[in-house]
């Protein structure tokens, strides 16, 4: 990693599937480095690493599968916040996150969208990395910015507060009029990238000593009040289908598991 203020910064880009996530990274890259098929819809079990550089500096963006509406399943459920946690641990060795890009698809905001902020944001990286907020599928709109205005309020309803946001298109097949939103999207997303990471200025987050204990504490909240959770789905998610060592595998399940015999 370079030093200074040419340092490469650690991206980790999240949303539901179907939020325009790739479609955002080749945005940025200006160039085709991500699959965009429907076909790859939960393909990716844990995270792509995109290094890219734009506006003369550098970037590594993760692109991680969120949290999913709850009729997918609790595997993947489960799956999903750890294997998001598993990233976080990672990138604590790799120099830490410098921001968070929360990519949704303009429309109804749901309590999903709401439980992937939180996750990411709250419990994960503790109220303290940058996020921002990118709204995707807005081509249809005169001027994009339009529907923050009108929705704005929206988020502030279901808590959900960014340090920015980008109103753009992640469309590239259209003609005309669309084809210069795409360009203009470009801009708007690398400019607030830019402003939130290497304009920001200051040390990227890492969890440190003590992080995965905090970690512990708000993974048993997510299965509150969820009863089709038991322990043996964990192990089962954690070991076969996340790759955790039994032992560890384990240790979670106990941890997570010890408020559900009392529901």
């Amino acid at each position: 990693m370079m030093i200074g203020s040419m340092s490469t910064k650690n991206i980790v880009l999240f949303g539901e599937t179907g939020a325009g996530k790739s479609s955002v990274v080749n945005l940025m890259a200006g160039k085709d480095i991500a699959e965009t098929s429907p076909d790859m819809t939960r393909s990716t079990m844990h995270w792509k690493e995109y290094p890219m550089t734009f506006d003369k500096y550098h970037y590594k963006v993760f692109d991680t599968i969120g949290l999913e509406e709850p009729q997918l399943g609790i595997e993947e459920y489960i799956e999903a916040i750890v294997n998001a946690r598993n990233l976080i641990m990672k990138l604590d060795e790799r120099g830490g996150i410098d921001l968070l890009l929360f990519c949704v698809r303009a429309g109804r905001v749901s309590a999903t969208i709401q439980n992937n902020y939180r996750l990411f944001y709250e419990w994960l990286c503790e109220k303290k990395v940058p996020i921002v907020l990118v709204l995707t599928g807005l081509e249809r709109e005169e001027k994009m910015e339009d529907w923050w205005t009108r929705n704005e309020a929206t988020f502030a309803k279901y808590e959900i507060k960014v340090n920015g946001h980008a109103c753009i298109t992640a469309a590239n097949k259209l003609d005309g009029r669309h084809q210069e939103l795409y360009q203009q999207s470009r801009q708007l997303i690398r400019d607030v990238v830019r402003e939130h990471t290497h304009d920001r200025g200051g040390a990227a987050w890492k969890g440190g000593e003590g992080w995965f204990r905090r970690f512990m504490s708000k993974l048993r909240e997510l299965f509150q009040g969820n009863s089709s959770v038991k322990k043996k789905d964990i192990v089962s998610v954690l070991t076969k289908r996340c790759g955790m060592p039994p032992a560890a595998a384990a240790r979670l399940a106990k941890e997570v598991g010890k408020d559900l015999k009392r529901k």
